[in-house]
């Protein structure tokens, strides 16, 4: 529904070439990377930060005279059309009167994109090639080193109050809407991913605190966690387990004050440490002495990179030890880590032995920023290929010469390079608005809870469950093709380290794979969200499928919108086991 009326919604009953003009934003020009970002590569990150962030400023410049690049551009328009045509985000936020729903008017909602546009155009976007070209350090035990640039950006998205936009003013937030820091977040997930996971998996940890910690740990550790002061992460994966948790081996041994001592060992652990924060606050899943084997004896246990004193002043280094970062494919901007636990000081989050079910707030919040992670490659390589296919010049249009004064015509009138971009351009602003529907039912659930309605809470919380594993499986997937494509369309140039369309595609192939494989999330939709729940969510999407269906149906939607919700109408049939396929090419009479 949210791709069908997001792609099709301004283009329909107009002329094809109108149609390919609106579908296809005007990109800029392309500039040059900075020279000093061209120093930091050569140097291998003996360059300060300060010199790469002087540089980038000043624009990209061309690495060398053939390189084929283009300037990352907020995509705003697409932004707003979404949040205002399809979503109606005033009439939902209208609606939000205990969690900030009358802060959030349109020239708020205006301003919060504007400037978060123009910090990922100017702060972020220069981060990117240089995140990956010269990645994070492993300097010691509790020592790693972000690549140039990062600890700059981080200081001024703090100083600015990002990260505290959506949380509650209690603890130091601004309050305002989940759904508005969610338009900000992927912007910045298309301009650096691997920047944005740092206060990305700050978030989870403290949904998860929020939801599930005692008030004291609410009041010590909320308020630096909330202002960016510090960040969080999950430690879930060990060497001998990673979906498969049962196994988790880490042990947490009570003690006389009522802290724990953990120990032992986790791997793959996104942004484990780094020098943009003093404290890095770990989530971390253990065993207690006597708990039972199995899923159902795992707890979960809040464990601060340095103690943290009741003043809440950083103290001693606290035992989380930084093995090794790994050496990866893609993401190298971010730090993964081994972690090892030595006797480290930690504290009981919710109940004991009910560990996973208190960490899921934290893998949704994740698993949902990975989907979101597939629109961003999806966006950020559909923006470099279409610079591209205006640019290059290749052979002639099936229907006579469109550039007669060049040796050939741009790319860009080939079908099948029309074809590609299409579909990306398809993929980002679908998997766009597939997110901000989610975000928006984040909103409804946080209403409800604050009003106390139970039932309304319970609903919304299905429908979230049922709706977070397709988006995960889904989006990441779907992000998947987009950069494969605009590697594609790139050619051999696509192939070439300096022109940047490769690390679109290095960078999300682990989308598909962390917070639970395409497989794993198959698992829980179909085992966890449909059959244990009796078909009810499928029953009750497909429903909502339907009606939105008729509407298009009903309206006076063009002739291709009407035979696209025609196709969703028998599908919603078929899900349910009543009815046949689409038959190819049906007709919406």
């Amino acid at each position: 529904c949210s791709s069908l009326r997001s792609v099709t919604g301004r283009a329909a009953g107009t002329p094809a070439e109108r149609q390919w003009a609106s579908i296809i934003p005007t990109q800029a020009v392309a500039t040059m990377l900075s020279s000093a970002a061209v120093a930091v590569r050569r140097v291998a990150g003996a360059a300060g930060a300060s010199a790469a962030r002087g540089g980038a400023g000043a624009g990209r410049r061309a690495i060398h005279a053939s390189a084929a690049v283009a300037d990352f551009k907020a995509p705003l328009n697409e932004v707003k059309f979404l949040a205002n045509e399809v979503h109606n985000l005033q009439d939902h936020y209208s609606k939000l009167e205990h969690t900030g729903g009358a802060g959030a008017d349109e020239d708020m909602v205006d301003m919060v994109l504007s400037e978060m546009g123009r910090f990922c155009e100017q702060e972020l976007s220069p981060l990117n090639e240089v995140g990956d070209r010269v990645g994070c350090q492993h300097l010691g035990d509790y020592e790693v080193k972000t690549p140039p640039g990062f600890k700059e950006a981080y200081d001024t998205f703090t100083a600015g109050g990002w990260q505290g936009l959506s949380y509650p003013e209690k603890y130091g937030g601004q309050g305002l809407p989940y759904s508005l820091a969610m338009l900000g977040t992927e912007m910045a997930a298309t301009a650096c991913w691997t920047w944005t996971m740092y206060p990305g998996l700050s978030k989870g940890a403290i949904n998860t605190i929020l939801e599930h910690g005692t008030d004291a740990l609410k009041d010590k550790y909320l308020p630096p966690l909330i202002s960016g002061e510090w960040t969080g992460t999950m430690c879930l994966t060990e060497p001998q387990c990673g979906s498969d948790l049962a196994q988790v081996s880490t042990k947490a041994v009570p003690q006389p004050d009522g802290s724990y001592k953990i120990t032992g060992t986790k791997i793959f652990i996104s942004c484990g440490d780094h020098d943009m924060t003093e404290n890095v606050v770990h989530c971390v899943l253990a065993r207690l002495p006597d708990a039972p084997e199995g899923i159902k004896g795992i707890s979960l246990f809040l464990v601060p990179k340095r103690k943290v004193g009741d003043d809440g002043a950083n103290g001693d280094l606290n035992g989380c030890k930084i093995g090794r970062i790994e050496d990866k494919m893609g993401c190298h901007g971010s730090s993964t880590c081994e972690i090892n636990f030595e006797d480290a000081e930690g504290f009981l989050i919710g109940t004991a032995n009910r560990g996973m079910n208190h960490m899921f707030t934290f893998i949704n919040t994740s698993r949902l920023g990975t989907a979101v992670q597939g629109v961003a490659a999806a966006e950020l390589s559909f923006q470099n290929a279409l610079w591209y296919a205006k640019e290059r010049l290749a052979m002639r249009s099936l229907t006579g010469k469109k550039n007669p004064s060049g040796p050939a015509d741009p790319i860009i009138v080939h079908p099948d390079v029309r074809r590609m971009l299409l579909t990306q351009k398809a993929i980002a602003e679908g998997g766009r608005s597939m997110v901000y529907e989610c975000a928006l039912l984040n909103d409804v659930q946080m209403e409800a809870e604050a009003r106390g309605d139970e039932k309304a809470v319970r609903k919304t919380d299905d429908r979230m469950g049922f709706l977070t594993p397709i988006l995960k499986g889904f989006l990441t997937e779907r992000g998947n093709e987009a950069a494969y494509l605009g590697v594609q369309i790139y050619g051999g140039h696509g192939y070439i380290k300096d022109n940047k369309q490769e690390q679109v595609m290095r960078d999300v192939r682990i989308a598909s794979v962390w917070e639970g494989t395409t497989g794993i999330q198959g698992l829980d939709l179909l085992g966890r969200k449909i059959m244990l729940q009796k078909l009810k969510p499928i029953n009750e999407h497909c429903g909502l499928l339907r009606a939105e269906a008729v509407k298009l149906i009903s309206s006076g939607s063009s002739g291709a919108v009407k035979r696209h919700a025609l196709t969703m109408l028998r599908y919603s049939f078929e899900w349910q086991g009543g009815g046949p396929p689409p038959a190819p090419g049906a007709r919406a009479e």
